[in-house]
């Protein structure tokens, strides 16, 4: 198989941030199957649906040149979540993004990933400006970026009919 996109992976103290690959599709699977877990980021899905994610990061990195990065804990080699730059067509801006395995959470792998992923898009995609949204009541969210230092700079609905916030994050 011929690489279509150099995936970059990217370190932090406790965290590699990698390319998906198909192993990683049980996790997948389960967070998206999870209807808490998965709550904001459009699930619950079924197994077939929570592949389709699985393809859609990887194929966002050949598509745009960027993407999000399963998330592996270096002391096990456990995949916990995934976290990174992304726009979908139709969306009108980019944004960071992750997500956490409910047995993962509260250990600040999200906080962490995300400060790589957004010293990603100033440092080696160049962005003038990384920023994310979320829905207004996904408060962990708010919270987390809220950690980051992020800032509201406007609010704008989106294709789904809801607005939302949008936050400029600053370099870490």
């Amino acid at each position: 198989m011929t690489d279509l996109v150099s995936i970059p992976t990217l370190n932090t103290a406790r965290l590699e941030l990698r390319a998906p690959i198909g192993e990683d599709y049980p996790v997948y699977r389960d967070f998206f199957a999870d209807a808490e877990a998965s709550h904001f980021y459009g699930g619950p899905l079924d197994a077939d649906r929570a592949w389709r994610v699985l393809a859609t990061d990887l194929g966002h990195w050949a598509l745009r040149g960027y993407g999000r990065w399963s998330i592996v804990e270096k002391a096990t080699g456990r995949m916990v979540g995934g976290c990174g730059l992304w726009w979908p067509e139709g969306y009108p801006r980019s944004e960071l993004t992750w997500w956490i395995i409910p047995a993962a959470r509260r250990h600040g792998y999200a906080l962490e990933a995300s400060r790589a992923a957004i010293s990603f898009g100033y440092d080696r995609l160049g962005w003038d400006m990384v920023e994310t949204h979320m829905n207004d009541d996904n408060i962990a969210a708010r919270k987390l970026v809220e950690k980051l230092g992020g800032s509201i700079f406007m609010r704008e609905t989106f294709p789904d009919g809801l607005a939302r916030d949008i936050f400029r994050l600053p370099r870490s």
